[in-house]
């Protein structure tokens, strides 16, 4: 019987139990051999006689299930290395591994993270896995059940900027219609002469993170919510001044949607790009780029 696609999933193993990615729409796993030309003089003939030197391996897991983005946050900053399991699954909930012949298991860190909040659609992430260290067959078939975490919508889910480096974030971003959080780890290879095996030992080294946001130049909605917000006017102002402003991303409500709840992620940001957009019997809109200034705090 031909395998399908929601039958093949990604987990994170804690003891003996494995845990499914919740609410997951698609996962990718790549295992890379880094080959060079090991043809020469007494090697009759053209072709190219590629000989592995190197191994290492990557997953990417996308899905729809946004509340753990804080967790997820954290891990990145901690330098937080999983353990990861991909499997066969079964029973009702696709939830159980079988543990299958290709089942494997290996110790990665989450190296690049995608959260996606965008005007009435669902949110969604997308999570980068670098392995580290060599993958092993795995028979592990314990599990840990998995309640759906529920859909998020876009528009519960903003961006506030304060006016400078200084000023608490309390202006949200007026009229907008979209929201990705970026962030990545910078890996590099740690392998030396003393490790064994070909496979690629990784190491943290760095940090980085982006923000990006779409909305309209000039909004028609009427607005009753006594939060403030940042326009794009505003935003030229903090471009054009070159300092660094607070920022967090937080659960809202209310009037306007424009009530911060519960913050997930703060800190402070340069905005190192605009772009103003006037398409002919379109909406004039406006994207801009943030560039993440130093730490970011998860949380209040």
């Amino acid at each position: 019987m031909i395998l399908k696609g929601q039958n093949f999933r990604v987990m994170t193993v804690t003891g003996s139990d494995a845990k499914v990615v919740g609410m997951a729409t698609n996962c990718v796993v790549t295992l890379t051999g880094n080959s060079e030309d090991a043809s020469h003089k007494d090697i009759v003939g053209m072709a190219a006689l590629p000989e592995i030197v190197s191994k290492g391996w990557q997953v990417q897991v996308d899905s729809l299930d946004v509340t753990d983005t804080a967790a997820m946050l954290t891990a990145i900053k901690k330098k937080q290395a999983f353990k990861l399991q991909w499997d066969e699954t079964g029973t009702a909930d696709n939830l159980e591994p079988q543990g299958a012949a290709f089942a494997r298991t290996g110790m990665a860190y989450l190296s690049d993270g995608s959260f996606v909040f965008n005007n009435r659609e669902n949110s969604t992430k997308s999570l980068q896995f670098s392995g580290t260290g060599a993958l092993t067959k795995t028979t592990t078939t314990d599990y840990d059940d998995v309640t759906p975490a529920g859909f998020t919508k876009g528009q519960f889910v903003r961006l506030f900027l304060g006016s400078d480096n200084t000023t608490a974030p309390s202006k949200v971003i007026a009229a907008a219609t979209s929201l990705t959080l970026h962030v990545s780890l910078t890996l590099e290879d740690a392998t030396t002469k003393d490790t064994t095996g070909d496979w690629i030992v990784q190491e943290p080294t760095g940090l980085s993170y982006d923000i990006s946001t779409s909305a309209l130049m000039r909004g028609d909605d009427t607005i009753t919510s006594s939060v403030d917000g940042q326009e794009i006017a505003d935003l030229e102002d903090i471009y054009e001044a070159s300092q660094p402003v607070k920022w967090k991303i937080a659960n809202t409500s209310g009037d306007n949607n424009r009530t911060a709840g519960a913050t997930i992620v703060s800190g402070s940001v340069v905005i190192t790009q605009l772009t103003l957009n006037g398409p002919n019997r379109q909406n004039a809109t406006y994207d801009a780029q943030l560039t993440g200034y130093g730490d970011y705090t998860v949380g209040a």
